[in-house]
């Protein structure tokens, strides 16, 4: 049954779930699309974290000349393992649960479409990651570049059954990295047909699609690029795997094989998955700066139609990636015009974001201030990012650090800031606790001066003629300053994500008391309680406005009210801001929810067991396939709800 069924039960109280809904055992059966939400960023944070140390490592290599604080072998594991983690485990996962804390709040639903399935998105996606890093123990880290250019992944041994002896061959680094990465692909897979489904099928009545949130429509069209792009990268892992482990030679150029066939596949995903992770920071910064500054979003139509357009125009210029492999002039001009082409909607979001700023009654909180940042900061990415379209002017830039510089402007200048601002903001939706606003901010500054400082001096370095990639280099280049200044602004970013960590430690349990409507917001989630009840809403609301918490509180007659001013220390001592509606309205004697379950951890176990097979015995692939057929048998032969 889904999510918002609702069928009178047969127990006592206000919804009754038969194992428990507490309790650390309870994480772990858990389909509540809110609690998954929090694995979900309290895992990504964790793995978010590690890349951070992997970057910290590699800054401390490049401080100075012929440094030898890290062998190559060492540094280039750690090149390799810090994309793959901040995009596949970091910022992807950290979108991720946005979504499913958020969306069936803000469309008035109760939970996901499939809550079990959204389950065992987490535990995959979990695993996925464990698995991947237990490649440290097992031969190494990946070691041939995120990227995993193909023919140099599968050099440095002969296929599987001749290699495995030997732990520290190379292939076997890579195979961790395709298998890892494809469990990582099933995990979204799972999640974005899920989101698809809920936002298509589950709002509340009244909600059309142009009344929908702009973080709603970003999440939606960052789902269906997820649905299309992760087949992509599937089939190439897919084929690479057989490279590497059996012998195929689907890229290696002795036997026939074509190497730029894994450039075309990889960057067929890689540029759509570029917007799978800025468009949910672009939802976000669009939800936060109405609210703070008391007026509408301006341009709600031309928002929503140009993050569409995104999406549907970053299918087309993914060779810009691919200008110095020789495809010719003519795709090369035609790559050329798309990459300028698309710079139109990301400038209209832009344009549109500093207009609804311009005249307000502007409130620079913690949230306000990232999601500024956000528009500054990408900005600058984005204009050294239609340089890359001037194709003489891009041979100049390829592998060299000024296209670091670039992609770190827009990945994190963009998505984290993001991110960042959404976790401000939603923290005492989720909490019921304000965050503290001079940890906040004190947070916030620290980031923006460490990330200037650390990726600012990229562009000069790249124009100077610094390669990425490379280990180490030689004194007498002009490249030491800016090396140096780059690591100290690095341990600065660093600082600033130890007092976020310190600050949301304190306030989980002492942070001011928030309220329901603490920032005087206008969309569903700020009508229910804080935190929201395990069911959401007693009563589904009905829509009648786009903005219709404002619509309530200002334009139908409610008694509008005065926002709530955000303290700036840590006090509990405040008292609760009373919610701007009273979601008590009904009552929940009749709501069901979905039983708590736990075969779809079962099923998800199995996953990483036949991961382990692929590289080390078929009879592994054979049990892990049992577990997972044995927890999906048991899924689907659960009792229903209606039974107990």
């Amino acid at each position: 049954m889904t999510a918002t069924a609702e069928q009178p039960t047969t127990g006592q109280g206000a919804f009754r779930r038969p194992t428990a809904t507490t309790g650390l055992s309870s994480w772990f059966t858990t389909i509540d699309h809110k609690k998954i939400g929090i694995l979900y960023f309290v895992t990504a944070f964790l793995f978010f974290s590690l890349g951070g140390i992997e970057a910290l490592l590699i800054r401390a290599q490049l401080a100075s000349p012929d440094a030898a604080f890290l062998t190559r072998d060492q540094y280039n594991q750690l090149f390799t393992t810090h994309g793959i983690t901040m995009i596949f485990f970091g910022v992807m996962p950290l979108s991720v649960a946005f979504f499913n804390y958020l969306l069936p709040l803000m469309i008035g639903a109760r939970d996901v479409a499939f809550p079990r399935l959204n389950a065992l998105s987490y535990w995959i996606f979990l695993f996925a990651g464990i698995f991947l890093f237990s490649s440290m123990f097992l031969g190494g880290l990946p070691d041939g570049g995120w990227f995993g250019y193909a023919p140099l992944s599968i050099l440095g041994g002969d296929p599987l059954g001749e290699t495995l002896g030997a732990s520290s061959a190379p292939n076997v680094r890579m195979l961790f990295y395709s298998v890892g990465l494809q469990l990582a692909g099933i995990s979204s897979l799972a999640g974005a047909i899920n989101f698809i489904v809920t936002v298509l099928n589950l709002r509340a009545p009244g909600m059309t699609l142009m009344r929908m949130p702009v973080f709603v429509w970003m999440s939606l069209v960052t789902s269906v690029l997820m649905l299309f792009a992760m087949p992509i990268i599937g089939v190439a892992l897919w084929q690479l795997m057989f490279d590497i482990g059996y012998g195929a030679n689907f890229f290696n150029p002795a036997q026939g094989g074509d190497p730029v066939l894994w450039q075309h596949m990889f960057w067929l995903f890689g540029h759509p998955e570029v917007y799978i992770l800025i468009l949910p920071a672009f939802g976000i910064v669009s939800e936060i700066l109405p609210v703070f500054s008391r007026k509408p979003l301006f341009g709600y139509t031309a928002i929503v139609f140009s993050g569409i357009a995104i999406g549907f125009m970053g299918w087309g210029v993914w060779a810009h990636h691919m200008f110095a492999v020789g495809l010719g002039p003519v795709a090369n001009a035609a790559f050329a015009l798309s990459t300028m082409f698309i710079a139109v909607p990301t400038g209209i979001k832009i344009f549109n974001w500093i207009a609804t700023l311009w005249g307000g009654q502007l409130r620079f909180t913690t949230p306000m201030l990232f999601a500024i940042g956000l528009v500054a900061m990408f900005t600058i990415g984005g204009l050294s990012g239609v340089t890359h379209a001037v194709v003489p002017h891009n041979y100049q830039q390829t592998d060299t650090y000024y296209v670091v510089a670039h992609f770190h402007y827009v990945l994190f200048g963009g998505a984290i800031f993001g991110l960042m601002a959404g976790f401000y903001y939603w923290f005492p939706k989720v909490k019921g606790r304000f965050m503290n606003e001079r940890l906040g901010k004190l947070h916030f500054w620290l980031m923006i001066i460490g990330f200037n400082l650390t990726f600012g001096p990229m562009h000069i370095l790249g124009l100077q003629g610094m390669p990425r990639r490379v280990a180490t280099y030689p004194d007498g280049m002009g490249w030491n300053f800016w090396n140096l200044v780059a690591t100290v602004g690095g341990f600065i970013i660093a600082l600033g994500f130890l007092v976020f960590v310190i600050n949301v430690l304190k306030s989980r349990k002492n942070g001011v008391p928030a309220g329901n409507d603490p920032w005087d917001a206008r969309t569903l989630e700020w009508t229910t309680t804080s935190p929201p009840p395990p069911h959401d809403f007693d009563v589904i609301p009905q829509v009648t406005a786009r903005d219709e918490l404002w619509n309530r509180k200002y334009a139908a007659g409610g008694p509008g009210r005065q926002p709530m001013r955000v303290p700036s220390g840590g006090s509990a001592d405040a008292p609760a801001e009373p919610g701007a509606h009273d979601p008590g309205a009904g009552d929940a004697h009749d709501i069901h929810m979905p039983d708590p379950s736990y075969y779809p951890l079962v099923a998800a176990i199995g996953m990483p067991i036949m991961a382990y097979g692929v590289l080390f015995t078929p009879i592994l692939i054979a049990v892990g396939g049992v577990i997972t057929i044995a927890g999906l048998f048991g899924w689907a032969l659960e009792p229903s709800a209606e039974e107990h």
